[in-house]
């Protein structure tokens, strides 16, 4: 039998990250030259190995946990050092500490013992610089030989790049067969009751990279908050914490700030993935998503490009290094265009940032990719002319489905059959609908010709999508997942169409059915909303797009429940979303399994599941967003109060949102009255009055 090459699990290591720098290494500390642990920069492994030993023995760990927005601490034991008694004498503590080009680590070991205590304390190196697909295929690249150069220094070089590890007053042993293996060693000796720090450093030099650090500072405001549910106020501070250690600019323009994806897989620009973590984002200001934009308007498609996916005004999908390769045969090119919603998207982005305050001389100067996007929208969105979008590879090596769940087998049948491209998906259908009516309204605003003709777009859109895609389904009339080639309703019930909440796709009675149909045992009886039924034949709760739940994907359903006004259907996805964050140490991860909270009482991890990543940490603001329940208008002059907090959620109180770049403070008392001051006095608040939710079926 030949060996099955896997992707690596990580939901059990530790990462730091200071993009574009990241690393991940075990619960002790130790980076092993193994899976994916290692320091990346961008796309490459930079350092495969980084093992501390005392005396040639592994120190036994007790304990660890965050240092700062980028760093981790690791407590350990040398329990064979010191006094020969129960209680252990010689503590090792490690503090790694990564930068926008490299790491720190300060190593610290401290003495009770009544004696004194020798040692020597050894970190052994490794360098492999393997590109990230390598080691996402369960690869590993070849042990390069260090070069020793000044005292404590080692360095490797290769492909444009340069690493370069010191080691403050150490040794360096890189001859012989510790060529490939260099050891940095220090001799230590503590009197009783003293400590020693030594410290080694990681320097990437790496010229060739598509991404680099972000200025320093948040670049959003970080709010004061206050909250009956404590899970709330914790969630919220990782996850801020988290996404500032995702902070990315393009060499050339380190001015326009956006988030990488994720850790390790995708910390680069990622259209669909950057721009909804922008949108969630919003309520702290409007600076990440006026990044965004730029950044993306200036890769906007220019032509037609089989090979890469472009399209005039289509928007990119991901930036790579080089050529982005896994075993399956997927071979996607540096800059790839392989998605069907990004472009939607950025239009959606840049009309939700023009709702919260984003200065109209930000918004004038991306009006023409506006129309770009929108003519992308009209002229090649919908290849067979059916008036649907739809997406299909054509080249045998991209991504087979290109909206948001893209692995190979999201698209399926209730009976578990997978469905054939080309692929018309339900909630990008919904993304069209809401371009097309932001587009319009954004040209009007700025007295820009066309907005006629996105509206007629619009209507037309959902009278098809009306008589194409409901169905009949075990809990009544549904949105299918998608049409196949054959225009045959795809008829699993899966997350996707939650995302038509909030669209204007669909009419009140229909929203209240979806509501109905997310708020069933078989989508929410987890730890969050699945992303299949329990009752479909594809569902498995561990599948990438397939019955497991996703952090963001709840928290976009979510916030769309709540504005329609479904309030029960909300907060029990917000209970399930905050008691996995209190779960996974209040670091949401990219996805986790879909069992039943009474199969563990706690979410099950997916073994290789992003954390940090962007919009899962995002999906933190999302949430306080709809528990505040604060819709802004600027242009319109107004800001609408929907809480969800109050009786159930609790009380809730936070300074420092961002309205027209203007720091606002809201409350929401124990009875759900909402309270917000600071506002310019060029924005009212109208009496605010909860809507009703229909409660018949659409027919």
């Amino acid at each position: 039998m030949s060996e099955r090459h896997l992707q690596p699990l990580l939901h059990d290591l530790v990462g730091v990250v200071h993009a574009p720098t990241s690393a991940l290494g075990d619960a002790a500390g130790q980076i092993r030259p193994h899976g994916v642990q290692g320091a990346f920069h961008a796309d490459a492994r930079v350092l495969s190995r980084a093992e501390l030993r005392l005396d040639e023995r592994e120190p036994e760990p007790l304990t660890r946990g965050p240092a700062g927005p980028h760093g981790a601490r690791f407590v350990a034991l040398a329990r064979w050092l010191g006094d020969p008694t129960p209680d252990p004498t010689v503590r090792v503590e490690r503090t790694r500490q990564a930068g926008p080009h490299g790491l720190t680590e300060d190593l610290v070991v401290s003495s009770t013992a009544t004696g004194p205590v020798r040692s020597t304390v050894s970190v052994d190196l490794g360098c492999d610089l393997a590109p990230i697909e390598l080691v996402k295929s369960g690869g590993s690249g070849t042990p390069l030989e260090a070069k020793a150069g000044e005292p404590g220094r080692v360095q490797w070089a290769a492909e444009g790049l340069t690493v370069t590890v010191t080691g403050e007053a150490a040794t360096v042993d890189a001859t012989g067969d510790r060529a490939t293996a260099p050891r940095l060693s220090w001799p230590v000796t503590l009197a009783p009751g003293e400590s020693a720090t030594l410290r080694w450093r990681l320097a990437v030099t790496d010229p060739k990279a598509v991404v680099t650090a972000a200025p320093p500072g948040p670049g959003w405001s970080e709010p004061a908050v206050r909250a009956d549910d404590r899970r709330l106020v914790r969630l919220l501070d990782r996850s801020l914490a988290d996404l500032r250690g995702l902070r990315l600019a393009e060499p050339a323009h380190p001015e326009d700030v956006f988030l990488g994806a994720g850790v390790p897989w995708f910390l680069t620009l990622f259209g669909r993935d950057s721009l909804w973590a922008a949108r969630m984002m919003l309520p702290l200001g409007t600076d990440l998503a006026a990044g965004t934009l730029r950044v993306l308007a200036r890769r906007q498609g220019a032509r037609v490009d089989p090979a890469t996916g472009e399209a005039p005004g289509k928007i990119l999908h991901e930036l790579r290094r080089h050529e982005f390769t896994l075993d399956e045969g997927l071979r996607l090119p540096p800059a790839y265009y392989g998605t069907v919603d990004a472009t939607m998207l950025w239009i959606g982005l840049l009309h939700d940032a023009w709702r919260w305050g984003l200065p109209a001389d930000q918004v004038e100067p991306l009006l023409p990719h506006l129309e770009a996007a929108l003519g992308w929208l009209g002229e090649h969105a919908d290849a067979d002319g059916d008036g649907f979008v739809e997406y299909i590879d054509t080249t045998g090596h991209g991504l087979a489905n290109q909206g948001w769940k893209d692995s190979g087998d999201a698209v399926r049948f209730r009976d578990g059959r997978l469905a054939a491209p080309p692929i018309v998906l339900a909630e990008v259908q919904g993304y069209a609908y809401q371009a097309a009516v932001n587009g319009a309204d954004l040209l009007d605003a700025f007295g820009r010709p066309g907005a006629d003709r996105w509206r007629s777009y619009a209507d037309r859109l959902a009278t098809r999508f009306r008589g194409a895609f409901w169905v009949d389904g075990p809990y009544g009339p549904q949105p299918a997942l998608a049409l196949d080639r054959e225009k045959r309703p795809v008829d699993s019930l899966t997350s996707n169409i939650g995302h038509l909440l909030g669209t204007g796709l669909l009419s009140d009675a229909e929203s209240a059915q979806v509501a109905a149909l997310l708020s069933t045992e078989a989508m929410a009886g987890g730890f969050g909303l699945r992303t299949m039924s329990t009752d479909d034949a594809g569902f498995s709760p561990l599948s990438y797009h397939c019955g497991s739940i996703w952090a963001h994907d709840t928290a976009i359903v979510l916030g769309g429940l709540a504005r329609a006004g479904h309030r029960e259907a909300a907060l029990r996805l917000a209970d399930g979303l905050l008691a996995a964050a209190e779960a996974f140490d209040y670091r949401l991860p990219e996805l986790y399994g879909g069992d039943d909270r009474s199969t563990l009482g706690r979410p099950v991890p997916y073994p290789a599941a992003c954390h940090p990543q962007a919009w899962s940490a995002a999906s933190a603001v999302l949430l306080l967003q709809a528990a505040l329940g604060v819709y802004p208008d600027v242009p319109a002059g107004r800001v609408d109060l929907r809480p969800l907090a109050g009786e159930e959620l609790g009380a809730l109180a936070v300074n420092g949102l961002r309205i027209a770049d203007t720091p606002v403070n809201v409350t929401v008392d124990h009875s759900g009255h909402p309270t917000l001051t600071g506002l310019p006095g060029s924005l009212t608040i109208p009496t605010p009055r909860r809507p009703t939710t229909p409660t018949h079926s659409p027919t």
